[in-house]
């Protein structure tokens, strides 16, 4: 067994043998390696990797990187500064608190990868190398360099199991395959990041505005690429690059800084959101921002009664589906027979109310229920109403929700003489349709957050944990199950027809379709089940940014036509394998899914 020791002042380094990495160079000629290829591949981003424009980007330019040029760049530049930490350069001990290695691999993995597949779609795009520029042939002989130092620095071997000399050839290959998986493991394992050392207030609230910047700068980046081969390189640069800095400890360092600022951090991320709408140049993104943030909601919502309750529910879209109904219904539209128009806020309180009643109707009967059966029923609660909506259309039943062709020509908003429906002039920017929606949804977005917040933290919100961890115990400790589900269950479904009551009037028509189990675009019970469980149960956080993956992502990858839920379907299973607990767990979660992590000092009332 090889071992592996770090040297003092120097993270990431490793004392070992020669034949320590997977490949066979020496450590100092690794390192040099890793940092001499990174630095060659951030200086080919300057150089023309192509002839011709033909390829998006218009990667014929010298002296100034474009199109996937520039995720090529930020990979490299983050394994450069990785390379030179491991170095033990006082300035930059601070960027690998958990070592330097395992990042450095995947840092320049991004670039590699990265590189590849722009040099690969470019022969592919245009017909052939021949079609390259000494830049394309440079960045990726430098990139492939780079990661070969890299995975030559040595790292901790695992020990073989011992092998069965009776074992058939298949038995043999699979414990091979099994040895070969957990060396490929111990490549990219880190060890624990070291705590946070005390800093100043001011510093620490310097360090999270830095943090929401740059989850801005991805974000608006990631939904304003252009063309499918931008969008790909995106989500190799950003999926490694995150990893090579969860690997280095930062993202530990980050979520410990702001952990102690929790009100600070929820009010900038908010703030950084509402800047999003001035980074656009027209209306187009705003649109997918409107819409990720109803989907977000909704999910928080459905995270109430999944990740604290402990309900599986798969008819919850159905709810926002009740509450844009009830505000369709009562917002004016022609095709409404009740030919009234009420204020926003009394269409709030109307389909808010509506869903709190279907909320109670439903889950009164069938809370006793528990398991695969709750689900059942739920699912069935989901398909009714559809068929319900679509009956409802004068001919199969009484003339309310005009059948399939739904209440359609819902007026735009209009709240204190501001036209929701209109563009306005703000400190020099003009803010259409949907980014004043999108100003809105961000304030429903926000009581959602603060009634999750409370509730929670609150005596009614440990009482969820506790029947979702186990509700015999909880029973025979005295509480109320059956009242506690039913109440999960109303809040839930009153956020679901809050944020219902904004989209009525987004849409403009509101059809029994749009309300499916199961379907390529969200939402719908399947894809709002899926955020939960990917961004992380039981936490604020974690249904949001699942959310904003989920829609995101098809919507970027419909140039696959019949193959694009195939793909997403692979995605997420991977995800499922190799995280779990989703992408933003709460530490009760984590600690079930990896037993051998290290036990947390505090847990919050929510296990957060």
């Amino acid at each position: 067994m090889t071992t592996q020791t770090t040297a003092p002042g120097t993270p990431g380094a490793r004392k070992a043998d020669a034949t320590g990495g997977l490949l066979p160079l020496p450590e100092k000629a690794a390192r040099a390696l890793a940092l001499g290829g990174s630095v060659l591949t951030a200086l080919s981003t300057f150089l023309a990797w192509t002839w011709t424009a033909d390829f998006p980007g218009d990667l014929t330019v010298y002296g100034y990187p474009g199109g996937l040029q520039v995720l090529v760049l930020v990979g490299a530049l983050l394994a450069t500064l990785v390379a030179l930490a491991s170095y033990g350069l006082k300035g930059l001990r601070w960027l690998v608190p958990a070592g330097a290695d395992p990042a450095l691999r995947l840092a320049t993995l991004a670039a590699f990868a990265t590189s590849w597949y722009t040099v690969l779609a470019i022969s592919a795009d245009l017909g052939g190398l021949v079609n390259l520029e000494p830049g394309g042939f440079l960045v990726a002989l430098a990139s492939l360099a780079a990661l070969a130092g890299a995975l030559s620095l040595p790292f901790r071997r695992p020990e073989p199991d011992p092998a069965d000399p009776d074992d058939t050839g298949w038995a043999k290959t699979r414990h091979d395959l099994a040895h070969a998986w957990a060396t490929t493991k111990a490549v990219f394992a880190a060890d624990s990041p070291r705590p946070v050392p005390a800093l100043p207030p001011y510093a620490e609230i310097l360090i999270i505005v830095g943090v929401l910047a740059l989850g801005l700068t991805v974000f608006t980046y990631g939904i304003g690429t252009e063309y499918d081969e931008q969008f790909i390189g995106f989500l190799i640069t950003a999926g490694l690059g995150f990893a090579a800095l969860n690997k280095a400890g930062l993202i530990s360092h980050a979520s410990q800084i702001t952990a102690r600022h929790q009100n600070i951090t929820t009010c900038g991320a908010f703030v950084a959101a509402a800047l999003f709408p001035f980074t656009q140049t027209d209306d187009q993104y705003a649109t997918l921002g409107v819409y990720i943030l109803i989907f977000a909601t909704v999910a928080l919502g459905l995270n109430i009664v999944v990740g604290l309750a402990g309900l599986l529910d798969l008819g919850y879209v159905a709810f926002l589906g009740v509450g844009a109904y009830a505000a369709a219904l009562v917002s004016g539209s022609p095709s409404s027979p009740f030919d009234v128009h009420f204020p926003f806020w009394a269409a709030v309180l109307v389909g808010a109310a509506a869903s709190l009643v279907f909320g109670v109707l439903i889950g009164a009967p069938t809370l006793r229920l528990r398991g695969d059966y709750l689900a059942i029923v739920t699912l069935g609660f989901g398909e009714i109403f559809r068929i319900t909506a679509n009956n409802l259309d004068g001919t199969s039943g009484p003339d309310i929700t005009n059948g399939s062709n739904g209440v359609s020509s819902i007026p735009n908003l209009d709240v204190l003489g501001f036209d929701f429906g209109a563009q306005h002039d703000l400190g020099g920017y003009t803010i259409g349709r949907f980014a004043n929606y999108f100003f809105l949804m961000l304030i429903i977005t926000a009581v959602v957050v603060l009634v999750f917040r409370r509730s929670g933290n609150s005596r009614i919100g440990r009482a969820w944990v506790a029947i979702r961890e186990d509700e015999t115990a909880a029973l025979a400790m005295g509480i109320n199950g059956f009242r506690v589900k039913l109440i999960a269950f109303a809040v839930g479904a009153c956020l679901a027809g809050l944020a219902g009551t904004v989209q009525a009037h987004v849409t403009y028509t509101v059809t029994p379709e749009q309300y499916l189990f199961a379907g390529p675009i969200p939402p719908n019970s399947a894809f709002l089940l899926a955020a939960v469980v990917l961004g992380g149960m039981g936490t604020i956080s974690g249904p949001l940014i699942g959310a904003a993956l989920l829609f995101l992502i098809p919507n970027k990858l419909q140039f696959l036509g019949n193959y694009q839920l195939f793909a997403f379907g692979v995605a997420l299973i991977l995800l499922m394998r190799f995280r779990p607990e989703g992408l933003i767990p709460n530490r009760r979660r984590q600690l079930e899914f990896h037993e051998d992590a290290e036990a947390p000092t505090l847990l919050t009332k929510a296990g957060a």
